[in-house]
């Protein structure tokens, strides 16, 4: 029978379940950390929690812990306000992660698609008004800035 180095021994080794050792412990997080983790404060996690977006955990008489899967929800629902969903919509995106009804997130993406196309052409309008505005009242031409005319018109300054 062939002897084995040390290494090869350890490579043929079952390998532990668990974290890695070394690696970081995921320390659950009281309310305070978990919203700085998401860049939101305390009453905002529990105003989530009040509609039903963010679970309360079970405290079992002690504080609350959150973990890292309720940052990354947290996360979601600012970046999809940001990106202009109500509440309501959150709450509903929130519900079909956890369904097939691809239709309806695919139905709710697109009317927020649709909306932030207008709103990026109202304000590339407005960026065009205020261009035009800064290039004319730059100019050397005597009087006071048109303020008015230069949101009148939709054209490119010329």
């Amino acid at each position: 029978m062939k002897s084995r180095t040390r290494n090869e021994a350890a490579a043929e080794a079952p390998k532990p379940e668990g974290p890695k050792a070394g690696a970081p412990k995921k320390v659950p997080l009281t309310i305070a950390r978990l919203g700085a983790a998401a860049g939101v404060g305390v009453e905002t996690v529990r105003y989530y929690q009040r509609r039903g977006l963010l679970p309360v955990p079970a405290n079992g008489g002690r504080v609350r812990r959150y973990d890292e899967e309720d940052v990354r929800r947290l996360r979601f629902i600012r970046r999809a306000q940001a990106a202009g969903f109500t509440l309501g919509e959150i709450g509903e995106l929130l519900a079909l992660d956890r369904t097939d009804d691809r239709a309806r997130v695919r139905a709710l993406a697109g009317e927020r698609l649709a909306a932030l196309d207008a709103r990026i052409a109202e304000l590339e309008s407005s960026r065009i008004a205020l261009e035009r505005l800064r290039v004319t009242c730059a100019s050397g031409a005597k009087g006071p800035c048109p303020i008015l005319e230069a949101f009148d018109r939709h054209e490119p300054p010329g």
